[in-house]
């Protein structure tokens, strides 16, 4: 007993009971994230509303379309369920528009009660010859199954509460196989009873999947089963169907681990989901322009070119159909354009999901921060303790946004504010006790002497953006000709981005591997540099050395899509990359707003990289380099003067060149000979010797590699013909000021 009274008051000398009471709450709440109860649930969940709600799903490209058993279609042709042959006349006239993959949000669980046969039973007043006619008619249902098997159509079927027939295990399932762990299905929803269309259309279908969806407690829809267990079987959502149709895959792969469900994978493509199978629904604002009433696809009133090439889905807006659903950015969503918006964000690669190893980060995070705010939280005066919490809220709420807003995952940050900001208070009003005691005690001690009386004033101090000036190397590169890429891309938005993706990537990857920083992309254009914010000896070298990989990885990327054009059969169109390189004083640092930032370089070495870069097309060269850089990188690459330029908005000419290779090509005597005959050519042309200038660009012309130099020979007989009509003032320095950036 006297040994564990000497271990606390060791304890509490040395940490404070306030610390260890806010160790004691780190475990507690720790033991809270881990139950997890419906109020933390709703907590988190509306913060992932927030972030929809501040960043919605942009649309690059409206790969889907609804067609809509709407008001006006209901209307026009009778109310719901239709005859089963003006289903047939929907698939195909949507078939014949060129709909790819036709989807229905509605389930055909029943005959359709306008059958010849059954109509033949229910009309008493039919003679005995019209009933038999009728009867010997094909059945609507059977209509309809013709125009399915001439489609490509997948069914829409239901989860039920309860079993209300055995499953007809003649009908066929989609084959799903699990990948890792075994046992996903005790992890998924479960429904009792299935709801499946009659056997004729059902087995004929090239698909079939659940639109059932589950909304969370509060009634919204944020999660889509993207698998599900039905009666027994494990079966696909109607979205993640439509995509296995659409892609040709035979058999669904469920990825799993010892914490549930990781992703489903498609041909092509691996769909994330939570440990229970569901997408996490990364929603864009409701849109109108997606929908086509089915009134106008029936009457062929509806535009081709909205059908075309697009998966369709077949639904209803209508009020009366009760299939209006409530999401994060919604009121009042159709259900319908749910399954739209999961097929638009898995196809257009914007995804959102919380990964399985979220809540491991989020215990990490409380941990760690709550036991800085525990170590160093009680040694800080008033101020630095407000900025202190500020701080530490301010790191987890940016730290989620930023893996939300730039990988799409979703990492919940109030577990983490809440533990830190519980343990924040807990010192602070420890802090606060103490104080009031000592102050208590000082008044009693010297309250002949003293006032009491303290006055405090916190200034808020504010941001200041800025930076600092440091020797860099920019460089800014652009695809020459991107624009009539862009229009053969005109109907496949997707493949211009998945073009753009496939050479920005190498390229970025040479620029990184050569310790450049890549500040922005500029649609196809790069713009990075060198020396900062790491410190780089050799920035010029390296920035040199990064522009000679960009062209070879230019040329491997030109070389395997011209071979995919020639297997393909279509025009291959080659990129080319202009890169500008230049060396100067430039200022560095975060600058913006008060609410982005963003770390980049400026001064007037940025504008003439630009400039040098924007020339490479007149000079007929892919890398031009000003003075400095070219200084610098002249005994490792090979190094070709070309003009003495004035630019716009700069004062003093520069002398820029190009390079044509690595130190490889500085050796070889056709480079040799080439630079030899531009030097005299230059040295001609600055002392206004233009007939010697002329001879040197036609012996240039003659030799070796000379098609190398023939835009920089025809710029320069083009200027010497001018000058020779129009010679330049006296005092000319050779300098040529450019007409264009």
């Amino acid at each position: 007993m006297k040994r564990l009274k000497i271990w606390r008051r060791w304890f509490a000398m040395k940490f404070g009971f306030a610390r260890l009471m806010c160790l004691a709450l780190l475990i507690v709440f720790a033991g809270i994230r881990l139950w997890d109860p419906p109020p933390v649930q709703e907590l988190r969940l509306r913060t992932f509303d927030m972030f929809q709600l501040i960043d919605p799903r942009h649309k690059a490209a409206r790969p889907v379309v609804i067609v809509d058993i709407d008001d006006k279609s209901l209307a026009k042709l009778g109310q719901w369920p239709w005859p089963r042959t003006r289903i047939a006349d929907l698939i195909e006239s949507l078939t014949k528009n060129g709909a790819v993959v036709i989807g229905f949000d509605v389930v055909f669980s029943e005959a359709d009660r306008l059958n010849p046969d059954q109509v033949a039973d229910q009309m008493r007043s039919l003679d005995e010859a019209t009933r038999t006619r009728l009867r010997e008619l094909p059945s609507n249902d059977q209509i309809l199954s013709e125009a399915i098997k001439r489609s490509r159509v997948v069914l829409g079927e239901t989860g039920q509460r309860a079993i209300s027939s055995e499953i007809d295990k003649s009908l066929p399932f989609t084959g799903v196989a699990t990948v890792g762990e075994d046992g996903a299905e005790r992890f998924l929803f479960e429904f009792p009873g299935l709801l499946r269309n009659v056997p004729v259309i059902e087995k004929v279908a090239m698909g079939r999947g659940l639109f059932t969806i589950r909304p969370e407690r509060d009634g919204l829809i944020r999660r889509v089963p993207m698998i599900l267990l039905a009666q027994g079987n494990i079966m696909p959502s109607l979205s993640l169907e439509i995509l296995r149709v659409a892609t040709g895959t035979p058999t669904l792969l469920v990825r799993t681990d010892k914490t549930g469900i990781r992703a489903v994978r498609l041909k092509g493509m691996e769909i994330p989901t939570d440990r229970n199978g569901q997408l996490w629904v990364h929603y864009a604002r409701q849109d109108p322009s997606i929908y086509v009433s089915a009134a106008d696809v029936l009457d062929n009133t509806a535009p081709q070119n909205k059908i075309a090439g697009k998966l369709v889905l077949i639904g209803t807006s209508a009020v009366g159909l009760n299939d209006i659903k409530t999401t994060p950015v919604s009121r009042a969503m159709p259900g319908v354009e749910i399954h739209a918006q999961v097929l638009e964000s898995v196809l257009s690669g914007a995804v959102i999901s919380q990964p399985n190893y979220g809540l491991g980060v989020e215990l990490i995070a409380a941990l760690v921060i709550g036991l800085l705010v525990i170590i160093f939280t009680p040694n800080l005066g008033p101020v630095r303790l407000v900025l202190a919490g500020a701080t530490f809220a301010a790191i987890l709420v940016g730290v989620s946004w930023f893996f939300y807003a730039q990988y799409r995952y979703l990492i919940d940050f109030t577990y983490p504010l809440l533990s830190t900001t519980a343990v924040y208070l807990t010192l602070i009003f420890a802090s606060f006790v103490r104080e009031q005691r000592q102050r208590k005690e000082i008044r009693g001690m010297f309250a002949q002497y003293l006032s009491p009386a303290l006055v405090e004033q916190l200034t808020p101090e504010k941001l200041v953006l800025g930076g600092e000036e440091r020797d860099v190397t920019i460089m800014f590169s652009d695809v020459r000709g991107f624009t009539s890429i862009s229009e053969s891309y005109k109907r496949d938005p997707q493949g211009l981005t998945a073009l753009m993706n496939r050479f920005l990537t190498p390229l970025t990857n040479v620029i990184l591997e050569r310790k450049g920083y890549v500040d922005k992309y500029m649609g196809d254009a790069i713009m990075a540099f060198w020396n900062a914010p790491v410190d780089d000896k050799e920035h010029e070298i390296n920035a040199c050395e990064a522009a000679v990989g960009m062209l070879e990885k230019i040329d491997e990327v030109n070389k395997e899509r011209e071979e995919e054009a020639a297997d393909g059969g279509h025009v291959y169109i080659p990129l080319n990359v202009g890169i500008g390189l230049n060396t100067g004083i430039g200022v560095v640092g975060n600058m913006g707003s008060d609410l982005r930032k963003n770390y980049t370089a400026l001064g007037d070495c940025v504008n003439l990289a630009s400039r040098l870069e924007g020339q490479t097309k007149e000079y007929g060269f892919p890398i031009i380099v000003g003075s400095s850089t070219a200084l610098a990188a002249k005994d490792k690459f090979a190094i070709l003067e070309l003009d003495f330029i004035m630019v716009k908005g700069k004062s003093e000419p520069e002398v820029i060149y190009a390079i044509a290779g690595r130190e490889d090509v500085m050796h070889s005597g056709a480079f040799q000979r080439l630079r030899n005959i531009t030097i005299e050519m230059l040295g001609c042309y600055r002392g206004r010797d233009w007939l010697g200038a002329l001879d040197a660009i036609e012996r240039g012309r003659k030799s070796e590699d000379a098609d190398t130099l023939e835009k920089l020979f025809n710029l320069y007989e083009a200027r010497i013909r001018d000058f020779q009509l129009n010679p330049p003032a006296e005092g000319w320095n050779g300098a040529y000021a450019l007409l264009t950036k």
